[in-house]
C-alpha cells in the first residue's frame, strides 16, 4: 500500500484526513478480529493462543516494517503489543 500524504490547508482538513484513516483502521481491525476468532477455533489450549515465539516474530516484523515506512519503531511495537494482548483475550474465548 503506497502512502499518500496530502498537504493540508488547515487544521480542519488535517482532522478530516485523520478521521478517514481511523475509519480505515476500524475496518481492517474488524477483519483482523474475524481471523483471530477463526484461529481460536483451530487451537485447543491457552498455550497455543499465547504462542510467545509467534508474538516476538510478529513484533520483529512490525519493527522492521515501521522502520522501512518511517514510523517510530517503539510506537509501532507498543501498539502491536497492546493489540496482540487484546486479540489474545478474544481468541481465548473461541478455543476449539
Amino acid at each position: 500500500m503506497d502512502r499518500v500524504v496530502i498537504k493540508c490547508k488547515d487544521l480542519a482538513q488535517v482532522r478530516e484526513e485523520i478521521d478517514k484513516i481511523d475509519l480505515q483502521l476500524i475496518e481492517l481491525l474488524a477483519i483482523r478480529s474475524n481471523y483471530v476468532i477463526q484461529a481460536g477455533g483451530f487451537k485447543k489450549n491457552p498455550e497455543q493462543v499465547k504462542a510467545k515465539g509467534r508474538v516476538e516474530e510478529v513484533i520483529s516484523r512490525i519493527r522492521k516494517e515501521a522502520l522501512a515506512k518511517g514510523l517510530n519503531q517503539d510506537l509501532a511495537e507498543a501498539l502491536w503489543r497492546e493489540m496482540i494482548k487484546q486479540f489474545t483475550n478474544l481468541e481465548m474465548k473461541h478455543l476449539g
